[in-house]
């Protein structure tokens, strides 16, 4: 396979164990090269790789090393190795999480850790294997956890299981006004706190709008009721905690978010079914991995739903619209999963991405394509 130019990712550090951020994903998966190695291993969350774990890791780079050496000899396949084996080694001595996922090719090298298990694989493409990291992204998004009270209204960015300040100026943000006493005390609360929770909702909305996310409410129940009732931002909503911050700390708020999390991304799923059912019902949809990949290239994709478990080594046609199933994984003109691709090619379309559970799109192929209206 000719080399092909690769736009360069920065190199990566000693390795720390980091969730993969939407800005990772995009980079990964913007790059085009050859060769482009992903390397995926579940792992135990531990200080450093186990025995065991640390021989398995050898044994994928040694199967990566024999795959690249099989291309003959290039600068670009030196490269790339030479990357692989340094971020394996920096690997060998980190810390561990779910699972790790590492990216070399000629002029790139990152190393990531996942909340999720892999199918643990080594991929040589012209393209990096995102998927893992898109169902990184599904299964701890990126969140906005706001924590309020009827005095003082803090922002948090969540990433897995934490929680730091927003990069925002608008918070904290606190109601410094002289409350009166005259007579008619809890009426005059009930007034201040409405109008603190609606600067509150005028700050949020600005970074929300920056940043968009899914949105965590945690806070004393009575601000919590007033800020719901008048907020116009909770179109992305994924639920509200009773909490005291003043004895409950940060890390216990966060593992009470995660239960949240993922009952809102349990409805997301619902969500993308009902829509591919209704897309179905007026026409709208494709099924199978043959039928979505050229569709996805020839009709405007709207949303592409996978479930997790799918995998489809594959040929490309000479023209890109056929895609015929391939069972001999490491020749170089097979990709190794045509799922990384196709979430790729629909991302890059415009279109969402909805990863569901195995056996969800039984009827479907495991994968299915919703289209827009050509109105």
């Amino acid at each position: 396979m000719p080399s092909i130019p690769v736009v360069p990712a920065p190199p990566a550090q000693r390795w720390t164990p980091a969730l993969p951020t939407a800005e990772q994903v995009v980079l990964l998966q913007s790059l085009r090269g050859y060769p482009l190695v992903s390397l995926l291993m579940s792992t135990t969350p531990s200080p450093a790789l186990s025995g065991a774990e640390a021989v398995r890791l050898n044994q994928l780079l040694a199967q990566a090393t024999r795959r690249l050496r099989a291309e003959g000899p290039g600068d670009d396949v030196s490269a790339a190795l030479a990357n692989l084996e340094r971020l394996v080694d920096d690997a060998l001595g980190g810390p561990t999480s779910a699972a790790l996922a590492l990216y070399a090719g000629p002029r790139t090298a990152m190393a990531l850790c996942l909340p999720v298990e892999v199918r643990e694989r080594v991929v040589v493409d012209p393209t990096f294997a995102t998927r893992d990291l898109v169902r990184s992204l599904h299964r701890t998004p990126r969140h906005a956890v706001l924590v309020l009270s009827s005095r003082e209204a803090r922002l948090f960015e969540g990433a897995g299981d934490q929680l730091r300040p927003a990069q925002t100026s608008a918070f904290p943000l606190r109601d410094t006004r002289q409350r009166k006493d005259d007579g008619a005390r809890a009426d005059r609360e009930d007034k201040d706190t409405a109008a603190f929770c609606r600067a509150v909702d005028r700050a949020l909305a600005t970074y929300l709008r920056l940043h968009p996310a899914p949105l965590v409410l945690a806070g004393s129940t009575r601000a919590l009721a007033t800020f719901t009732g008048l907020s116009s931002n909770l179109g992305r909503l994924a639920g509200s905690i009773p909490v005291n911050l003043s004895t409950e700390p940060l890390s216990v708020l966060a593992e009470r978010i995660r239960p949240v999390l993922e009952g809102y991304l349990l409805s997301r799923q619902q969500e993308a079914l009902a829509l591919l059912d209704k897309r179905v019902g007026a026409r709208r949809a494709v099924s199978g991995m043959a039928d979505v990949w050229l569709a996805a290239r020839t009709e405007r994709p709207e949303m592409v739903a996978v479930e997790q478990g799918l995998f489809y080594p594959a040929r490309v046609s000479a023209d890109g619209d056929l895609l015929l199933p391939a069972t001999d994984v490491e020749h170089p003109e097979v990709i190794d999963d045509a799922v990384d691709e196709l979430i790729e090619l629909v991302l890059d379309r415009g279109g969402w991405v909805a990863l569901v559970d195995d056996g969800a799109l039984a009827a479907h192929g495991g994968v299915a394509l919703t289209l827009r209206s050509r109105g």
